[in-house]
């Protein structure tokens, strides 16, 4: 089994990384360079994937006309929300996982796998429609009938293994796939320390807290 896995460097894409290999697969890693307004994570998705040994792929797209807080500097990144998940918020990146499960759809039959892994989650999330599980139905429909793989009856799947799990059932799973989540960056912003006031971080720092571990990154 041959697998295209999305790396965006963070804990969530790190974890399902660690599950594709331990269920078999030969793993290609696919980052982006989309006009984020930091490299923190690609550092970290370059690390994770060398810790592996595992092929990385990383393709430049410039998103960064898109309005979001991670690719336009002048909108603030927020803080400190207290109910995360109940809105969109600015951090959202219009149509990005539509346009990275295109290029991963791309690289699949260019390397001749057979399945993408993306680390989405619909629990412990930021409330961003493309990591629901319609929207995965959706574009496992639209590969079948836009791929050639798909309309020779072989359509190439999309690994959702976390989406229904909560940020500590993540953590948990991480450390029992011996994941190197010391790695990861999850945080929206590009520091020498994490913020941990984002979304992400709170997210984070909640699901080790839960989970009975100490996180082994750093924050300010």
């Amino acid at each position: 089994m041959r697998a295209v896995v999305l790396l965006s460097g963070g804990l969530d894409s790190t974890t399902v990384l660690a599950k594709a290999l331990d269920e078999g697969c030969e793993v290609v890693a696919l980052s982006f360079r989309y006009g984020q307004r930091h490299s923190r994570e690609l550092d970290s998705a370059k690390a994770v994937a060398e810790h592996y040994g595992t092929r990385h792929v990383v393709v430049d797209i410039d998103l960064s006309m898109f309005r979001s807080a991670l690719t336009d500097p002048d909108i603030d990144v927020p803080e400190g929300r207290e109910k995360i998940g109940s809105d969109i918020p600015d951090t959202y990146v219009p149509a990005r996982n539509i346009i990275m499960l295109s290029v991963a759809a791309g690289l699949c039959e260019s390397v001749d796998a057979d399945r993408i892994y993306i680390g989405a989650n619909v629990v412990d999330y930021s409330g961003y429609p493309d990591c629901r599980p319609q929207f995965f139905e959706a574009f496992r429909k639209m590969l079948s009938v836009g791929t050639k793989a798909g309309t020779e009856g072989r359509p190439i799947r999309i690994e959702t293994p976390i989406l229904s799990k909560s940020k500590a059932e993540i953590v948990k799973l991480g450390k029992d796939l011996g994941a190197p989540l010391h790695l990861t960056w999850s945080c929206y912003e590009g520091g020498e320390k994490a913020c941990g006031r984002c979304d992400s971080c709170i997210l984070r720092l909640r699901g080790f807290e839960e989970a009975g571990f100490r996180d082994e990154i750093e924050y300010e």
